[in-house]
C-alpha cells in the first residue's frame, strides 16, 4: 500500500487561507485529471468540504508523490506554493487510513461527531468513481471509511459529542438558547439549495420557524426545496422559492438568514446588510445626561451605538489636540486609545504625534507645575514646541520596535452597550458568502465558520469519543490486515499457476516415456503429484500470508516472487484480473 494525503483543513489552517484555497467543483474535477497524469500518482480523490481540502492518492514513491501533490494543490487551488506549504500536513500509509477513518467518524470535524462528512466522502468517491480515478485502492478504502463512520454513529453516542455545522451554528445565533423557542414564529431566509443549505433549511422548519424562503441561481432547485419543506410530515411551516436577485428584498423582511452557496465572491456585503436593517434596529435608550435618539443633536440607526461609545470619568472623551479619530475605533470592543489595537495602521507621522499627545497627557500633573495647560480630568494639549524631544525619541522607538510603547496603564472604557439583533446571520459557505465585516454592525448578529471555529475550540470531549477512537485503531489495524494479505494474493495465485503448469508439464513428459498407460492409471499418477505439490505449497503460502499482513509485510511478495523465480508480468497479470472481476462486482458508493 502506498497511500497518501495532503490537505489543510480548520486544524492546521486560518479561515482566511482555507477560503482562498476553496475548489470550485470544476477545479476539483481538474485536480483530479491532473494527478492521476502525474507520473508518481496511479489513483485520486479529493476531499473538499467548508473546512477542509484533501487530496488522496495511489503513489509509488513518497517524496516525489509529497511534492507533486502539493504543488497540484497549490496550483489548482490558487494559493502560491510557498503561501500553502506551511499550513499543510501530510499523512502515509496506515496514517492517512487513520486520518480518513477519524475524518468519517467526525473526530476530525469542526463540530465533533457531526454526520455530514459521511455525505461528502460519499460524494468525493462518487465523483472519483464517475472520473475513473478510483481504483481498488481508493475504492475499498472510502468504502471502507462510510462503514467505519456508520458504526462510529450506531454503536457509540458520538452524536452526543456535538451537533451538525447547523444544529451548533443556530444554536450560536441563540447565544446558547434553546433553539426552538429562538426560532419559533421567525421568518427565514435560506440562500442557496444544496445539501448544507437543504439541511439548514430542514432544520430550521423542525425548529418551528413560520416562513422559508428559499433563493437559488436555478430557480427550479429552489422550488424544489421548497417543496420538499412544505410537504414534510414533522413540519407546517410556509415555504416558498424566489430567484437570486430578490434576496435584497427579502432580507428586509426576515429575520434569520442562512448562506451557503458556491459563490467566489460575496453574496451578502456589509452595505446591503445595512440597508436591509435600516429603520428595523431599536435604538438603544439614553442615559443620564446624554442625548438619545430623537433628542436634539441625538442619533439613531445602526451605526448610532458605534459613534457615542465615549465613558464618564475617563480621559478618553474626545479631547482638543488628541490626532486620533476616537469616534471611528471607540464602539470597537476592548478599545484603549492608549493601547497598541487603537493605532494600527496609522502613519507613521500620526503614529509619532499620537504617542506624543499621549506622552502630554500621562505627565499632565508635571506638566501643569511646570506651566502647562490642562483642564481636570482631561489630557495635556499638545504643544509641538515643548514636546521635540518626546517626539523624536517616540519616532525612533516606532522605528525600532514598530509600535508605540504604552506610558500609563489604559484606563477602563466601557463597551457601549449594543442593541438586541433584528436579523440573524448564519454563514456556512467556503469561501464566505457574507462580508466579516457584518460583525461590527449593530442590530445584526453573525455566526460564520471562523467563529464557529472559536466557539467549538473549547466545547468539552464526551467519553464517547474515546470509544470511537477505539473503533477507528481497530478498523485502521483490520484494513491494513486485509490490504497487506490481498497484495500478496497475487503473487500466491501466480506461484499455485506456475507449480499447476509444472505438473502439467511432467504428465506429459510421463506420456511420452510410457505412452502404452492406461487412463485410471495415468490419473491416479496426476492427483498424487497434485497433492504433494499442494502439500509443500500449502504451509508456506498460509504463512506468507499471515506475515504479510503483520505490518512490514509488504516485502514477504517480493521475497516469494524472487525465490520461486516468478514472471513479474504474470503476477500483474493476475493483479489486473482481479482488479476487474471487482469492479465488476462493486456498485456505486
Amino acid at each position: 500500500m502506498s497511500l497518501l494525503v495532503v490537505g489543510l483543513s480548520h486544524r492546521s489552517a486560518p479561515v482566511s487561507v482555507l477560503e482562498r484555497a476553496a475548489l470550485t467543483a470544476d477545479a476539483q474535477v481538474k485536480l483530479l485529471q491532473d494527478t492521476v497524469a502525474a507520473e508518481p500518482a496511479t489513483e485520486a480523490a479529493v476531499l473538499a468540504t467548508c473546512n477542509r481540502i484533501e487530496l488522496y492518492a495511489d503513489v509509488d514513491k513518497f517524496h516525489a508523490g509529497v511534492a507533486e501533490l502539493s504543488t497540484l494543490l497549490a496550483q489548482h487551488s490558487g494559493v502560491g506554493l510557498e503561501e500553502l506549504t506551511p499550513y499543510l500536513y501530510v499523512h502515509y500509509e496506515d496514517r492517512a487510513v487513520h486520518h480518513l477513518f477519524s475524518v468519517a467518524c467526525g473526530l476530525d470535524s469542526m463540530v465533533v461527531g457531526e454526520g455530514q462528512i459521511l455525505g461528502q466522502i460519499k460524494d468525493s468517491l462518487a465523483r472519483a468513481q464517475e472520473l475513473q480515478s478510483a481504483g481498488r485502492l481508493l475504492n475499498d478504502l472510502f468504502q471502507q471509511a462510510l462503514r467505519v463512520g456508520k458504526r462510529a454513529h450506531s454503536e457509540t453516542g458520538i452524536d452526543r459529542a456535538g451537533q451538525s455545522l447547523v444544529t451548533f451554528g443556530l444554536e450560536q445565533l441563540a447565544r446558547g438558547g434553546d433553539v426552538q423557542q429562538w426560532a419559533r414564529g421567525k421568518k427565514a431566509l435560506v440562500i442557496g439549495a444544496g445539501s448544507m443549505s437543504s439541511l439548514a433549511a430542514a432544520t430550521l422548519a423542525r425548529a418551528g420557524v413560520a416562513e422559508i424562503v428559499v433563493a437559488n441561481r436555478t430557480f427550479d432547485r429552489a422550488e424544489r426545496l421548497a417543496q420538499i419543506l412544505m410537504e414534510g410530515d414533522d413540519t407546517d411551516v410556509a415555504a416558498r422559492a424566489v430567484p437570486m436577485e430578490s434576496v435584497p428584498a427579502e432580507l428586509t423582511r426576515a429575520d434569520v438568514a442562512v448562506s451557503c452557496t458556491g459563490a467566489t465572491g460575496l453574496v451578502l456585503t456589509s452595505e446591503s446588510v445595512v440597508e436591509a436593517i435600516e429603520g428595523r434596529t431599536p435604538a438603544p435608550s439614553a442615559g443620564p445626561g446624554e442625548d438619545g435618539p430623537g433628542a436634539p443633536g441625538g442619533e439613531s440607526g445602526p451605526a448610532a451605538g458605534a459613534q457615542r461609545g465615549g465613558a464618564s470619568g475617563t480621559s478618553l472623551g474626545s479631547e482638543d489636540g488628541c490626532p486620533l479619530d476616537l469616534s471611528a475605533v471607540q464602539g470597537t470592543a476592548g478599545f484603549s486609545v492608549l493601547g497598541e489595537a487603537a493605532v494600527a495602521g496609522m502613519a507613521a507621522a500620526d503614529l509619532e504625534q499620537h504617542a506624543a499627545w499621549v506622552d502630554n497627557g500621562s505627565v499632565g500633573g508635571d506638566r501643569r507645575a511646570a506651566g502647562g495647560t490642562a483642564r481636570p480630568g482631561q489630557t495635556g494639549t499638545l504643544d509641538p514646541a515643548a514636546d521635540t524631544d518626546a517626539i523624536a525619541a517616540l519616532a525612533a522607538t516606532v522605528a525600532t520596535v514598530g509600535r508605540i510603547p504604552e506610558r500609563r496603564r489604559p484606563e477602563p472604557v466601557e463597551e457601549p452597550q449594543r442593541p438586541e439583533p433584528v436579523l440573524f446571520l448564519l454563514d456556512l459557505a467556503m469561501p464566505r458568502d457574507i462580508d466579516a465585516a457584518v460583525h461590527r454592525l449593530a442590530g445584526v448578529r453573525l455566526v460564520d465558520i471562523e467563529s464557529l471555529a472559536e466557539a467549538s475550540a473549547g466545547a468539552p470531549m464526551a467519553a464517547d469519543v474515546d470509544q470511537v477512537r477505539r473503533i477507528v485503531s481497530d478498523e485502521v489495524a483490520a484494513f491494513g490486515a486485509a490490504l497487506r494479505a490481498a497484495h500478496i494474493t497475487p503473487t500466491v495465485v501466480a506461484l499455485r499457476t506456475m507449480a499447476a503448469d509444472v505438473v502439467a508439464g511432467e504428465i506429459a513428459r510421463l506420456d511420452s516415456r510410457l505412452p502404452g498407460l492406461d487412463d485410471k492409471h495415468r490419473a491416479e499418477i496426476t492427483q498424487t503429484v497434485r497433492r504433494v505439490v499442494d502439500k509443500l505449497l500449502h504451509a508456506p503460502t498460509v504463512r506468507v500470508k499471515q506475515l504479510a499482513a503483520e505490518p512490514g509485510g509488504a516485502g514477504y511478495a517480493d521475497a516469494l516472487r524472487t525465490l520461486f523465480d516468478l514472471d513479474p508480468e504474470t503476477v500483474a497479470a493476475v493483479s489486473r484480473a482481479e482488479d476487474s472481476t471487482t469492479e465488476k462486482d462493486r456498485g456505486p458508493a
